[in-house]
This record gives structure tokens, sequence and C-alpha cells, in this order.
């Protein structure tokens, strides 16, 4: 699952397996090409299939989700930087949204490849690298933008009971009294209503689904802050040491100290 962080870091880019990843949404633009194999990309509540070579465009504060087929196999290259790093592009991503947001493998330009081959060199946090990484992300909008319709964020159909769930937990995660009733009762669903969203959609129930946005979070600190277990254990969530210790175990299979020293990225 893709973290839905509140304090989201400024610039990410790596491979991946191509795996199911339920709804989520979060405050960065997320492109994702495919380099092997098949993805399905899901906006809201639309369904796009993509190919080997073909680009993928998530705009701030969609809900999207990813579905995984086949073999496999399949693998894709996945950037995320925060929309200042979209220059002039910053206002057009923050208030519009594609309506058809992959882009065929014959109209990828090759300067778009070059920017992400350079970027993947470029992963480590350097506060001198963001003039250049924002030059990249423009560049690489300037060549996609034009192959697409834009439509203003109101027209998107994205008030459906799936899409406040994922918004609701979002914005409510890292509070520790969070529960299926208070949910429920703040989103004017039943609670029976409100589980067979978790179960239909997610494919999880609603404790397994607020631990693993919990746990990505946590990664997140233990990677990119110097905050102590407790403290990151407290910001995300959890109620104790012991049920943290367990669900990141259960979820990664360490400890958070050996995610931490395995994952650390240095200060600049």
């Amino acid at each position: 699952m893709y973290p839905l962080y509140k304090e989201e870091n400024d610039f990410e880019i790596y491979r991946r397996k191509s795996i199911h990843i339920g709804p989520h949404l979060h405050k960065v633009l997320e492109l994702v090409y495919v380099l092997e194999g098949s993805l399905e990309l899901g906006i809201g509540n639309e369904l796009f299939h993509m190919e080997k070579g073909e680009l993928g465009l998530v705009f701030p504060d969609l809900i999207h989700h990813y579905q995984a087929f086949g073999s496999g196999q399949g693998r894709s290259l996945y950037l995320l930087a925060a929309p200042a790093l979209a220059g002039a592009y910053q206002k057009t991503i923050l208030s519009k949204c594609p309506k058809e947001p992959v882009i065929p493998a014959e109209k990828v330009h090759e300067d778009v490849l070059y920017a992400f081959k350079t970027l993947t060199g470029r992963r480590k946090k350097q506060s001198e690298d963001d003039v250049i990484r924002s030059a990249y992300i423009m560049i690489i909008l300037g060549r996609t933008l034009p192959h697409m319709t834009l439509e203003d964020r109101d027209a998107s159909g994205n008030d459906d009971l799936v899409c406040r769930t994922v918004s609701y937990i979002s914005a409510h995660y890292m509070e520790d009294d969070l529960s299926l009733t208070k949910m429920a009762r703040d989103l004017y669903v039943s609670p029976f209503t409100l589980s067979r969203v978790f179960s239909s959609t997610f494919h999880m129930n609603f404790n397994r689904y607020v631990n693993e946005v919990r746990i990505d979070y946590a990664k997140h600190l233990l990677a990119f802050t110097d905050q102590s277990v407790t403290e990151i254990l407290e910001n995300a969530g959890f109620g104790s040491q012991r049920t943290f210790n367990r669900a990141f175990r259960e979820a990664l299979h360490m400890t958070p100290m050996e995610f931490r020293e395995a994952n650390m990225v240095p200060s600049p």
C-alpha cells in the first residue's frame, strides 16, 4: 500500500514489482511507467489498462489504486513529487485531472525516458537537487500533458462512499481512538455498510487497513526522520509499543529498528 502521509517526502522514485495496491490518496504527483508486463490503474470509479512502455499520471489528492494480474512478472517505475516541483504546471495538477490518465507507449517522448533515467540516479535527498528535479519533472509534464484531455476536479465524480472512506482515514489515521463505529457515525452510514466497503473493495477488514496505513507512515518516519520509535508509534496512531511491534513484524517480517538500519536516508 502507498502511504497516506500528512508529511510527504518531496521526491521519491523507485522500481518495484507490480502488485495490488488498495484505494488511497496523497498530496503528491504520482507517475507510473510500466517496465514489464501490465498493470491496471484505477482512478475514482474508472479502471485504465496499462501495458509495457505506457505512462500513467495521477494528480495530487485523487483516489487511486492498482491491480496486477497475469504471471506476476510485471514491474513498474514509480515517481512521486511534491506539487511545488511541477513549477509552472503546479496550478494545473492541483485544479485539474486527466480524463484519460494513461499515455500510450508510442506517445511517450524520449525526453520523458531520459528524465526518468536521470532522476533514478539522483535518489538521495539533497536540497541542491530540487531545481534539477523540478526541471526534469516539468519536462515530463510538458511532453505528456498535451496528449491529455484535462477536466476540472469538480467534474471528476469522486464523491462515493469508497472515496469518502479513503479521505476520512487519510485525515484521521493518526488518532488512536479511530474505530469503525466512530468512522461510520461521522460518515452517516451504518457500521455494517462501512464494513462491506472494506471487505468488498479493499479485501481486508477495517483494522488491517488502518494498520497498513499507519505502518506505511511509520516506515516514512523511520527512514526520513530521527524520531525515536516511541515518538513514531505515537505519531502513527498506535496505542502501545507491543501493538506497533506486532503489526510491524506481521507486515514486514522485521523490527522497526531493523527497518531503520536498512532504509535510513542520511540528512544532507
